[in-house]
């Protein structure tokens, strides 16, 4: 569809947003030109003093980490899908997704049309609970599978296969130039938090007097993840009793990045089985690795090595993770009027 034809389907005062609701942060796209990734969380004041000091009754976003001291702190998000545990999770959601589409540079009057990204396997009531929250948001809502919208963005819809690894999921879906139907689609639940969970445990196993917590395991993740041969030590500092201390932590890191590679294969070599084989080869020079995972150094080359035995493998590394599937959900936005949605995925709104 050529560049004009996307401008004349959107009128004046419709605006399409393409939003990937992530564990870890969420991702916004709009026909407005936004282009924003916040951390999905939601902080709370702890106790009147902190109700002053923010001057709001919550705040989302990287500004709520920063004042987490006196802040509660909601990630609503868990593997992907919003938490049902309680009503402040519920809340803390609504206030992620009200966040999201505000950002998208609506104005009163406008009509809001929101493609929203899911897990490849979420549920029923999972999709069912985000629409639910949509409904109070937008005008129209559809919720369609991550790795699909990534295959989408790049045009990689027939005969190719996605490994999106996110923070709280890693997704695998088979391509075959429709709507991919759940058992075309894998969702594993050690992804990027599982990762910073083993870092973390391994750092303290070798060194048990320092002070490391998840989110510092996660920066020295996304600085120095790697599988596979390293390019060099990696050597971070950390403290001991509020001392700085150098620790080498080649190993720890290797094992954790590595802990996610067996059941990726596995849910890889699942899925392929279901091409046919004389389509096997065309598959394999088409596989992406998307989600912020893919920064991780080596995944492609240890990934192509595990499969080899299936033949030529080439592997593509995504060229924004951050914004693959919101860009895939904008342009299906741009591209499929509503009144198609309700064949990509459950919808809420009229078309």
């Amino acid at each position: 569809m050529s560049d004009d034809k996307l401008q004349q389907q959107g009128t004046d005062n419709q605006v399409i947003v393409g939003i990937d609701l992530g564990t870890s942060q969420t991702s916004v796209i709009s026909n407005r030109g936004l282009r924003r990734v916040f951390q999905s969380v939601v902080g709370y004041p702890k106790d009147v003093i902190g109700v002053r000091l923010l001057g709001a009754p919550f705040i989302v976003g990287e500004a709520a980490y920063e004042k987490r001291s006196f802040l509660e702190l909601r990630y609503p998000l868990q593997e992907g899908v919003i938490k049902e545990a309680n009503s402040k999770d519920l809340t803390a959601a609504r206030e992620v997704l009200k966040y999201a589409v505000a950002l998208a540079g609506a104005a009163p009057g406008d009509e809001i049309r929101a493609i929203i990204s899911v897990p490849a396997r979420a549920s029923a009531g999972d999709k069912s609970v985000v629409l639910q929250i949509a409904e109070e948001i937008v005008h129209v809502a559809v919720v369609v599978s991550q790795p699909f919208l990534v295959a989408y963005h790049y045009g990689k819809l027939y005969n190719s296969l996605v490994i999106d690894i996110g923070a709280g999921t890693v997704d695998v879906c088979a391509l075959k130039g429709m709507m991919p139907p759940p058992d075309d689609q894998i969702t594993l639940k050690k992804a990027g938090n599982y990762i910073d969970q083993r870092l973390m445990e391994g750092i303290l196993d070798r060194y048990p007097d320092v002070q490391i917590n998840l989110n510092i395991a996660r920066g020295i993740k996304e600085a120095h993840a790697f599988v596979g041969k390293p390019a060099a030590p990696v050597q971070v500092e950390l403290r001991s009793n509020g001392l700085p201390v150098l620790c080498d932590i080649t190993e720890e890191m290797r094992t954790a990045c590595e802990a996610i590679v067996p059941d990726i294969i596995e849910g890889v070599e699942a899925l392929l089985k279901r091409f046919q084989p004389d389509d096997l080869p065309k598959v394999l020079q088409n596989v992406i690795v998307a989600g912020c995972g893919c920064r991780i150094t080596g995944i492609s080359d240890l990934l192509a090595a595990k499969l080899r035995a299936y033949g030529d493998v080439k592997i593509a590394l995504a060229r924004d993770p951050e914004f693959d599937a919101a860009s895939g959900a904008l342009l299906m936005g741009q591209e499929l009027p509503p009144k198609f949605w309700d064949q990509i995925g459950e919808m809420i709104g009229e078309s």
